[in-house]
């Protein structure tokens, strides 16, 4: 995790106040957590620390571009994320990271490791399903996209009366009964 050291934030130097670093993030910080769940992503992320005498208090937004594979025409596009993140950094006797909100820094802590945390940010905000912006415009044209417009299912034929004729026979029957 040598490539990572450049976001360890050494706080023990810093007045208190507010502070602001940014850092860029390309795929080779993704690769770091073996995860590949799109093909390139390009940005930047803007910290803002406020140091205060007992604790740090730390801010994060990203400004990302990420390209990502279609759920539904396996076209790349560029997809736009700005996530936000607000951490708080503690000191007391033992390290903890249980509570997603809430780090707990040993007293002697003299840095903070803030990678992790930039990593499951923009980790979490990627969607679910990714669609091309061009499939729901109508804009984009693929092979794909003309294959399932192909299968997909036929109309059921109505008769003149604009109702299905295997609910008018079932109709007759409750007639009958009546």
């Amino acid at each position: 995790m040598k490539a990572l050291a450049e976001f360890t934030i050494p706080f023990v130097g810093l007045k208190e106040g507010l502070h602001h670093f940014e850092f860029d993030i390309d795929k080779t910080f993704f690769e770091a957590f073996d995860f590949e769940d799109f093909n390139d992503i390009n940005g930047k992320i803007a910290l803002e620390l406020t140091k205060k005498s007992t604790l740090l208090e730390l801010s994060f937004v990203a400004m990302v571009t990420v390209n990502v594979d279609c759920d539904l025409t396996n076209e790349p596009f560029d997809f736009a994320l700005n996530p936000q993140f607000e951490l708080v950094v503690k000191f007391g006797s033992d390290f903890n990271d249980e509570n997603e909100d809430l780090l707990i820094l040993p007293h002697g802590a003299y840095q903070v490791d803030v990678s992790q945390y930039i990593y499951e940010m923009i980790a979490l905000a990627l969607p679910l399903k990714r669609v091309h912006p061009g499939v729901s415009n109508g804009t984009l044209e693929s092979d794909i996209l003309s294959k399932l417009t192909e299968l997909q299912p036929k109309e059921a034929s109505t008769n003149s009366s604009g109702t299905d004729p295997r609910w008018d026979s079932l109709k007759k029957l409750i007639n009958k009964k009546e």
